[in-house]
């Protein structure tokens, strides 16, 4: 952070001497989502909430998404066109939703009297993998976007997207409109990146599942991950992995309250820490079974070897005690990659002599998360306990240092999430 004169809004001194103050002047990543400017009279309105930012004497860079729905009207009309789709022309499609948009907010900014300069991810300095549909930011270059902060103007960039080392268009996938963001504020050396939703902050659940959920002042940046791996949709998941690795704070927010939100942060170790933050579930998710598995070694990672070969992210694995030198191996995939899974664990099942496969698309997975667990024994007990009382049967466990995951039958998802929440104390009333 750095200070610069700024002037204040008391007007001129007596003798029409302007009264001038010191002020700590922020550099502010601010990233607005679809929603945030769908419609002209959402653009207008960030753009006066960027002003007025601004006239505060901070310096902004913009981030912007497509327009509402655009990407999905996008994918449509490529439908419409195409089956075959080829990935470097879809990247070329699905990018020009943001440029849209970055124009848009540019004379929007420029009508409030701020000057500023749009910038599509190459020319942002975003360079990336070959990887179409889905592409890993390598280095970002921000030179042009830092001259253009040095010059007084505010550099509106499309979001999600960049170059290849191809010299492609390539897009950074969904949500990548947020990596964009934490990568600048990171390149830029930023002191926050502001990342604009439609909803007010981090809750410790769902409010449209339990409307007592609360909104937190705080998370850790290793609480909000384990979250948004287990079904928090906001932020995404890539950009809140960015921002850990590289210490950028993140300010999760509303665009439509401007009201404060949720702070980002690296964990404080002198400061003690809630037992359980938060309740997450996840319905994305299906299970497969090979069973009949031969219990040799080796197998395991054949299988496994195998279905990532294919592309496939499996999630959560269980293996069940070998009876009579076989066994059963059960996981958990996306739902978009089970007639892929099931394809290749087939094929595979046929060749290693397992008796079958079979899948379960009808399934959720719930989770608790807190830092504090690392430190207080007996979560997972009360965990289990809370599903047995309301009689939910868990299906597979997980866990990790400061999250327990079950998963349960998807029906009773919502019925284990308002329990959890309660038991765990995390509602606002």
């Amino acid at each position: 952070m750095t200070t610069g004169l700024v002037e204040t809004a008391n007007g001129p001194r007596p003798g029409g001497v302007s009264q001038v103050a010191l002020y700590p002047v922020a550099t502010l990543v601010q990233k607005f989502g679809g929603t945030a400017v769908g419609d002209p009279d959402r653009i207008r309105a960030v753009a006066d909430h960027v002003a007025r930012t601004v006239r505060q004497g901070n310096q902004v860079v913009l981030v912007v998404s497509a327009m509402g729905k655009e990407t999905d009207s996008l994918l449509r009309l490529a439908d419409d066109v195409s089956s075959t789709h080829p990935g470097r022309e879809m990247d070329m499609l699905i990018t020009a939703g943001e440029r849209k948009a970055m124009a848009l907010m540019c004379m929007a900014l420029h009508d409030l009297g701020i000057p500023a300069d749009s910038f599509t991810g190459s020319q942002a300095g975003f360079l990336t993998d070959t990887e179409h549909r889905n592409a890993k930011i390598l280095e970002v270059r921000p030179e042009r976007v830092r001259a253009a902060l040095d010059a007084g103007r505010i550099p509106v960039v499309g979001g999600s997207q960049g170059v290849s080392t191809d010299n492609d268009v390539t897009f950074l996938g969904r949500g990548g409109s947020d990596t964009t963001a934490v990568a600048l504020a990171h390149a830029l050396d930023a002191d926050a990146c502001e990342l604009y939703t439609d909803v007010t902050g981090v809750f410790t659940t769902d409010p449209r599942v339990v409307p007592t959920a609360k909104r937190m002042d705080r998370i850790s940046f290793d609480e909000l991950l384990e979250m948004t791996a287990t079904g928090c949709p906001k932020p995404a998941m890539r950009s809140v992995e960015y921002a850990r690795t590289h210490g950028v704070r993140l300010h999760v927010r509303s665009a439509f309250t401007w009201q404060e939100g949720t702070w980002v942060d690296e964990e404080e170790p002198d400061m003690e820490q809630a037992i359980v933050s938060a309740v997450t579930y996840d319905t994305s998710e299906a299970k497969m079974t090979i069973s009949g598995v031969p219990d040799q070694p080796g197998i395991a990672a054949r299988v496994f070897r195998e279905l990532a070969g294919s592309g496939i992210n499996v999630d959560m694995i269980v293996q069940n005690v070998s009876t009579e030198g076989v066994t059963d191996i059960s996981f958990t995939v996306p739902h978009d990659d089970l007639d892929r899974a099931m394809s290749t664990a087939g094929s595979l099942a046929t060749e290693i002599g397992a008796g079958g496969v079979t899948s379960d698309s009808a399934i959720a997975r719930v989770s608790v998360v807190g830092a504090g667990m690392r430190t207080n024994p007996g979560v997972a007990a009360t965990m289990f306990e809370t599903l047995a009382e309301c009689g939910v049967n868990i299906q597979m466990i997980s866990t990790s240092a400061i999250r327990v995951s079950c998963v349960v039958s998807g029906d009773r998802a919502e019925d284990a999430v308002k329990a959890l929440h309660e038991n765990f104390g995390l509602s606002c009333n």
